[in-house]
This record gives C-alpha cells, sequence and structure tokens, in this order.
C-alpha cells in the first residue's frame, strides 16, 4: 500500500506576546473591537535576531523522535508562511536541510 502519512508535527511560538491592549496604545483600537471582529486576544512577535527559517527549524526539531518511535529515514518538511528570507530556496527547503533531513533542491 502506497501513500503518506503524518508521522509528528512540530510548532513554535516566539516569546514576545503582543495584547490587543498592546496595540490600542500604539493605533485607535481597543480589545473589544479586535476581539468582537477576529476573535483574536494576543500574538507573538518574533524577536529581532529570529527569522521565520529560524522558527521553522526550531518547530522542525521539536517532534523528533515522535512518541516513542525512530525517526523516519523518509521525510518531507512542509511550512505554511506568508513571509520568507529569500525567494528561493524555500523556508522548508532551508530548515529540512539544517535538520540534516534533505538537502534545499533533492529529498533524500
Amino acid at each position: 500500500m502506497t501513500g503518506a502519512k503524518i508521522l509528528a508535527f512540530g510548532g513554535y511560538q516566539p516569546d514576545q506576546v503582543v495584547t490587543n491592549d498592546d496595540l490600542a496604545m500604539r493605533v485607535d483600537t481597543s480589545d473589544e473591537w479586535i476581539r468582537s471582529r477576529v476573535g483574536i486576544e494576543s500574538r507573538r512577535v518574533a524577536g529581532p535576531e529570529e527569522s521565520v527559517t529560524d522558527m521553522a527549524t526550531v518547530a522542525g526539531a521539536r517532534p523528533w523522535p515522535p512518541a516513542g518511535s525512530p525517526r523516519p529515514t523518509s521525510t518531507l518538511v512542509v511550512v505554511a508562511t506568508c513571509s520568507t528570507i529569500l525567494p528561493m530556496p524555500s523556508v522548508a527547503a532551508i530548515a529540512a536541510s539544517r535538520l540534516g533531513i534533505a538537502a534545499p533542491g533533492r529529498m533524500t
């Protein structure tokens, strides 16, 4: 049987928390206005030295080994982001290379 399985999932959130009240001090808004329209209470902001690729690499390193299983021999890294530091190679390719999973441009 062929197919794909998600064997592990990793996530990362920067340390800095920005609340709606923090935003209200900078722009004309309020916690109630934001919550009632989009439901957001707070968000995380990356530090000045923290890139999207750094965050993806940390997230990718966290699930290994998944719940008592050996590290898979063949892995695909998927990064969902709308921001990047370079147009090529992709954030996923750079993170995979840093994690020793694959080199940008080829799968192992």
